[in-house]
C-alpha cells in the first residue's frame, strides 16, 4: 500500500490505553481494529460532518498488515484516506503509526446501508465532501480497476 504523507491526509491522534496492552507489553493485534474504527468515526465527523448516530455504513471487508508492535508509550496516530468510491461503497485505507514509523496498514470496504440493512448509493453530499478533501488520491471504482 502506498502510504501518503500524513501532512496531506486526515490524521487521528489516539491514545494507547493500558487495557490495550497484553502481558508482553504490546498492543493486542485485535485492538488495532478498534483504532481503525475510532479513526474512521473521526474522519466522518471532521470531513463529512456526521456524528456516530448518522453513520449508516457497515464494514464489508477488513484487511490488516502488521509491521511493528505498539506499546503503551507509543505516539499513536492513524492516517485515514478514502482511496476509491463505488456506487454504494468506500474503500478506506489506514496507516497506524508510532510517531513517524508505520506499525500497520489496513483497508476496509465500507458499504452504505439503508434502514432495511440493504446497500444504497453513497449520498451525493458525502461524495462531494470526500472528493473535495481527498483530491487526486480519490478514484472511482472503475478507475481503480484499470491497470496503471
Amino acid at each position: 500500500m502506498n502510504v501518503p504523507d500524513s501532512d496531506d491526509t486526515f490524521v487521528a491522534d489516539l491514545d494507547v490505553r493500558y487495557r490495550d496492552v497484553d502481558e508482553m507489553g504490546h498492543v493486542n493485534n485485535a485492538v488495532y481494529v478498534t483504532y481503525l474504527e475510532q479513526a474512521r468515526v473521526d474522519y466522518f465527523r471532521e470531513v463529512v460532518g456526521l456524528g456516530v448516530d448518522d453513520l449508516d455504513n457497515v464494514v464489508a471487508s477488513l484487511e490488516v498488515d502488521y509491521e511493528r508492535s505498539l506499546t503503551v508509550e507509543s505516539d499513536l496516530r492513524v492516517t485515514v484516506w478514502v482511496a476509491s468510491m463505488g456506487r454504494s461503497s468506500l474503500r478506506m485505507c489506514y496507516a497506524v503509526r508510532d510517531g513517524d514509523q508505520v506499525a500497520a496498514t489496513a483497508e476496509t470496504t465500507q458499504v452504505v446501508v439503508g434502514d432495511d440493512g440493504r446497500p444504497r448509493p453513497v449520498p451525493d453530499e458525502w461524495r462531494e465532501l470526500i472528493r473535495e478533501f481527498e483530491g487526486d488520491r480519490l478514484k472511482t471504482t472503475e478507475e481503480s480497476r484499470q491497470p496503471q
